[in-house]
C-alpha cells in the first residue's frame, strides 16, 4: 500500500507539471530554477594521490524546498552524474541534517535553507604536475513547494590542475564547518528489536550528553512508516528509540539521530534484544552504574598516566630540583606541607583548566583533543623559548627572580609557579594508560571527564607530595653540597635535547622558515638572559625592562611564524617510507583485498609516537615481517590537527594520539592496541 501511495503522489506531482499553467496557481519563481547550484574545491591544485574534498552548495528559493538521500513518502533525491578525467573517482555524497516536512500525512524529508553535500574526489597517483583535472556534473533533482514539484536540472564544472595540495586557511575554514553539518559515526554498537509492527532502537547515548529535538531519519528505506511519531526516552547511558515499521525485514537499520540543531550522528543498528526504557537493571536516580565504573577506571588510569610522566626528560629535572630544594635544611615540616600543596595546585591549575578548554571546544563541534594546542606553531615557539630559558638557567647562565621556577623557589608561590610550569611542559606527552584514560573522557558527562583530567594531574603531583608529606623519603635524599650545581648543570642537558625537539617539531609544522625564526628568538632570548646574567653576577638585581624584552621577542617571534601546508608533504613522506598516508577510503581498499592493516596515529609534538617510532614500528624486524605478511601499513599525521583525522581518532575512544589499530583479515572491528609498542608485539600480530 505504501509503494502504492508513494506512486500516485508522484504521478498527481507530474500530471501537475503536465497541466495548462492557467489552472495552477501563480508561481512567482515559474521560470526557476529553484534552487542556486554551485560546486566548490576545497583545493584547486590538489597533489597526486591526495583526496579533494568537493561541495555542491545548494540554496532553495524561499517557499522551495530539495530533498535529502532518502526523500521519504515522496520527492526522489537529487541524481549526481560525474564526467571526470582518467583515473579520478568519487565517493558517494554526504548528506548535513535534513528537516521534515509533513504535508497530507506524508512525511518528506527535505532541505529548506542553504545546505552543503559533500563528496571526496580521489586524485590517482600517477597525476602528473599541471596537468589539468576538469571535473563536470550533471544534476537532476525536483524542487517543491507545499503545492506543487518541479524537476530541474544544472550543469556544474571545475577545473582544477594537479599542483602541491596548498589549501588557504580561509577555504580550510570554511570545509570545517561544512564538515560540521556531516553527521558522525557513533562509533559504538546500536541494535534493534521488532515487535509487531513496532521497532526498538537502543543507542548508547552518555546520560548527560546534550539533547534537543531527537529524530531518527532512517537511510534503510520501505521498512519505516516515515509520516508515524517517533518516541525517544532516555535510560541512563542510552536512548530508546520507538517508532513504526511497514515491512519488519531483517538486516541492519542504518540512519542519523539528530541531537540538536544541525548536529546528528550517524549509526547501524544490528537486530538484538533491547528492554524497554527503565526496564534495564542497575539504574537509579543518581549516577548510572555504567558512568560510574568508567569514571573509576578512567581516573586510576589517569593516576598512573600522570605519574609516569614526571620521568620525561622535559618534566623530570624540574621536579628533581624541585624536590632537592626540599632536602635543605632550612625547610621545615609545616613549609614543606605548604609548598607540595602548592606546586599541586600549579599543576592542577593546568591540566585542569587545558581539559575544561577541550571539553567546551569540543561542546561547540571541534575535533581537539590532548595537547591540541601544540597544532599551533606559535604555540611550539613560545615553548621553544621557554625551553631554552630554563635551559640557561639551569646551566648557570642566570638565575630566574622571583617567582623563582625552579631552584630558587622558595614559599607557596615559587612552588605553584613549578607546579604549572611543569604541567605545560608535560603536555606534548603521551604515556602508558593517559590514551584510554582520556578517550573515556571523550564520551563520559563533563563532570566525570573533568575527574579524569584531576586525576592526571594529581599523579603528576604525587612524587612531590609525598617527598613533602613523608620526612622519611626527605631524609632519604642526598645531602646538600656543591655537587649539587654540578648536577643542576647536569639537568641542562635533558631540557637543551627538548629544546631541540621543540625545534623540529616546529620545522614540521612551519618549515624551514618557521625554524629560522624560532632560532632567531631563541637567540634574542639568549642576548637578554645574558644581560640579566651579567647584571645578577655584579650584584644587581634584574631590571624590569629585561621583563619588557623578554615578552617582546617572544610576541614577535610567536607573531611570525606561520603553519604550512602538510597534506601532499605528508602523502610523499609516507610514500617514501613504503607507508600509506591514511584516510578512510584507503583503509576499506586495503581491508576489501583482504589485506591485514597496521594504522597508527602521531604528530610531530608526540614524544610517545616518536619513541615508539624509533623502537618498534621503524625496526628492520617488524619492517620484514610486516613485508613479509603484506601487512598495509597507514600513517595518519595530526601534527596541524586535521579534524578529519580527529574525528576518526575520536571514534576509537581517543582523545588524541597516539593511537595505534591492527585490522586482520575479516575482523569487524580492529584491535587498538597499547601505548608502549614492541617489536615483538607488532610481529607476532603481523604473523597471526
Amino acid at each position: 500500500m505504501r509503494a502504492l501511495g508513494f506512486a500516485i503522489v508522484t504521478a498527481l506531482m507530474w500530471l501537475g507539471l503536465m497541466a495548462p499553467a492557467a489552472a495552477q496557481a501563480p508561481d512567482p519563481y515559474s521560470k526557476g530554477p529553484h534552487i542556486a547550484l554551485k560546486l566548490i574545491a576545497e583545493t584547486e591544485r590538489p597533489a597526486p594521490g591526495q583526496d579533494v574534498t568537493i561541495a555542491y552548495d545548494a540554496t532553495p528559493q524561499p517557499g522551495w524546498h530539495g530533498y535529502w538521500q532518502n526523500p521519504g513518502d515522496a520527492g526522489f533525491p537529487a541524481k549526481l552524474d560525474w564526467v571526470l578525467p582518467v583515473g579520478v573517482t568519487v565517493d558517494a555524497p554526504r548528506y548535513p541534517v535534513p528537516t521534515t516536512l509533513l504535508i497530507a500525512g506524508l512525511m518528506n524529508y527535505v532541505f529548506e535553507q542553504h545546505y552543503t553535500v559533500l563528496v571526496t574526489l580521489h586524485v590517482p597517483d600517477n597525476a602528473k604536475a599541471g596537468a589539468a583535472l576538469p571535473v563536470r556534473l550533471k544534476s537532476q533533482y525536483l524542487v517543491c513547494t507545499e503545492e506543487i514539484c518541479q524537476p530541474e536540472s544544472a550543469d556544474l564544472s571545475l577545473d582544477l590542475v594537479v599542483g602541491d595540495g596548498a589549501i588557504a586557511p580561509d577555504r580550510l575554514a570554511q570545509f570545517d564547518s561544512y564538515r560540521q553539518a556531516i553527521p558522525k559515526p557513533i562509533g559504538m554498537a546500536t541494535t534493534y528489536q521488532v515487535d509487531g509492527k513496532s521497532v526498538r532502537i537502543g543507542i548508547p547515548y552518555p546520560a548527560t550528553a546534550p539533547l534537543e529535538n531527537a529524530y531518527f531519519f532512517p537511510t534503510t528505506t520501505e521498512r519505516f512508516n516515515y509520516a508515524a511519531p517517533q518516541k525517544v526516552v532516555r535510560d541512563g547511558d542510552r536512548l530508546v528509540l520507538t517508532t513504526e515499521l511497514v515491512k519488519p525485514g531483517a538486516g541492519p537499520i542504518e540512519g542519523i539521530l539528530r541531537i540538536g540543531p544541525q548536529k546528528a550522528v550517524a549509526l547501524s543498528a544490528s537486530p538484538g534484544v533491547v528492554p524497554p526504557a527503565g526496564a534495564q537493571s542497575g539504574q537509579s536516580a543518581g549516577l548510572p552504574s555504567g558512568v560510574l565504573t568508567a569514571t573509576l577506571l578512567a581516573l586510576g588510569g589517569a593516576i598512573l598516566g600522570g605519574l609516569i610522566l614526571n620521568i620525561m626528560p622535559c618534566v623530570f629535572p624540574i621536579l628533581s630540583l624541585k624536590a632537592l630544594s626540599l632536602a635543605k635544611g632550612s625547610v621545615d615540616e609545616r613549609e614543606a606541607r605548604r609548598e607540595a600543596l602548592a606546586y599541586t595546585a600549579g599543576v592542577l591549575s593546568v591540566i585542569m583548566g587545558l581539559g575544561a578548554t577541550i571539553l567546551a571546544l569540543r561542546a561547540g563541534g571541534a575535533a581537539v583533543g590532548w595537547a591540541f594546542q601544540l597544532q599551533n606553531p606559535a604555540t611550539i615557539a613560545v615553548l621553544l623559548l621557554l625551553v631554552v630559558a630554563l635551559t640557561l638557567n639551569l646551566a648557570g647562565l642566570f638565575e630566574i627572580p622571583t617567582p623563582a621556577f625552579v631552584d630558587s623557589a622558595s614559599g607557596a608561590s615559587g612552588a605553584f609557579a613549578t607546579g604549572a610550569l611543569a604541567a605545560i611542559i608535560a603536555t606534548p606527552c603521551t604515556g602508558p594508560f593517559m590514551g584510554a584514560a582520556l578517550g573515556a573522557a571523550l564520551v563520559l558527562p563533563w563532570y566525570a571527564a573533568m575527574a579524569v583530567f584531576f586525576g592526571l594531574g594529581f599523579g603528576l603531583a604525587i612524587p612531590f607530595l609525598l617527598i613533602g608529606f613523608v620526612p622519611a623519603l626527605r631524609k632519604a635524599l642526598p645531602k646538600p653540597g656543591a655537587w649539587m650545581e654540578t648536577f643542576r648543570q647536569i639537568l641542562a642537558v635533558p631540557m637543551g635535547l627538548t629544546a631541540i625537539w621543540l625545534a623540529w617539531v616546529l620545522g614540521g609544522e612551519a618549515g624551514n622558515d618557521g625554524v629560522a625564526l624560532g632560532l632567531i628568538g631563541a637567540l634574542g632570548v639568549a642576548i637578554v638572559l645574558f644581560v640579566v646574567g651579567k647584571r645578577q653576577h655584579r650584584g644587581l638585581s634584574a631590571h624590569w625592562l629585561s621583563l619588557i624584552a623578554l615578552v617582546g621577542v617572544t610576541a614577535a617571534t610567536a607573531s611570525v611564524i606561520r603553519p604550512v601546508p602538510r597534506g601532499a608533504a605528508g602523502a610523499v613522506a609516507a610514500a617514501s617510507e613504503g607507508k600509506i598516508a591514511f584516510t578512510e577510503e584507503k583503509l576499506a581498499e586495503a581491508r576489501a583485498k583482504g589485506r591485514p592493516v597496521f594504522a597508527y596515529f602521531t604528530a610531530d609534538w608526540c614524544l610517545t609516537c616518536k619513541v615508539n617510532e624509533r623502537v618498534a614500528i621503524d625496526t628492520d624486524q617488524v619492517k620484514a615481517v610486516f613485508a613479509k605478511h603484506d601487512v598495509a601499513v597507514m600513517i595518519g599525521d595530526w601534527t596541524d590537527g586535521d579534524p578529519k583525522l580527529g574525528r576518526f581518532i575520536e571514534a576509537h575512544n581517543r582523545a588524541g594520539v597516539p593511537l595505534y589499530l591492527f585490522y586482520k583479515p575479516g575482523a569487524a572491528e580492529p584491535e587498538v592496541l597499547p601505548q608502549v609498542l614492541t617489536p615483538a608485539m607488532l610481529s607476532e600480530l603481523a604473523g597471526g
